[in-house]
């Protein structure tokens, strides 16, 4: 059984083969198999979609970066109608407590996208925060803008 999640349920059309729960991803044209990771993900996508208004060909998952030389993935870019990353999402499986580390995590893969609005979920807290570029300070705040708002 898939674990409730802290975010609107979505009626997601979940198959069972052999044991291996899999669900079509919408963005990416593809089946993948339901990791508690990805459960968030998808939930947060369709958040972003449903509730907050984002437009679906502006959201990318598993966007590479290069940080110091190494390959990495953001879980979740959100796009404005120009092109420019606006927000970064990380998603922990709801089994991974939100910690500064987490927070440490998506600072890094920042360094190399400078966007100034994060966010944090394990799908049962999430957190979000705005970045100062200029005053090299961030403030949390106390829910996501909806994408007109940004």
């Amino acid at each position: 059984m898939l674990q409730p999640l802290n975010l609107p349920p979505y009626p997601f059309k979940i198959t069972d083969q052999d044991g291996i729960l899999t669900l079509f991803d919408e963005l990416r044209k593809k089946t993948i198999i339901i990791t508690p990771e990805e459960w968030v993900r998808q939930h947060f996508v369709q958040y972003l979609i449903n509730q907050k208004e984002y437009p679906r060909a502006l959201i990318k998952l598993e966007g590479g970066l290069k940080l110091h030389g190494r390959a990495r993935r953001t879980d979740i870019v959100v796009f404005n109608n120009s092109g420019e990353r606006i927000l970064i999402i990380e998603c922990k499986a709801p089994s991974i407590k939100i910690s500064q580390k987490t927070f440490d995590q998506v600072a890094r893969y920042n360094m190399v996208h400078r966007v100034s609005l994060l966010a944090v979920s394990n799908g049962l807290e999430h957190y979000y925060c705005r970045i100062s570029f200029n005053d090299q300070q961030y403030h949390f705040i106390e829910d996501l803008p909806s994408y007109n708002e940004l």
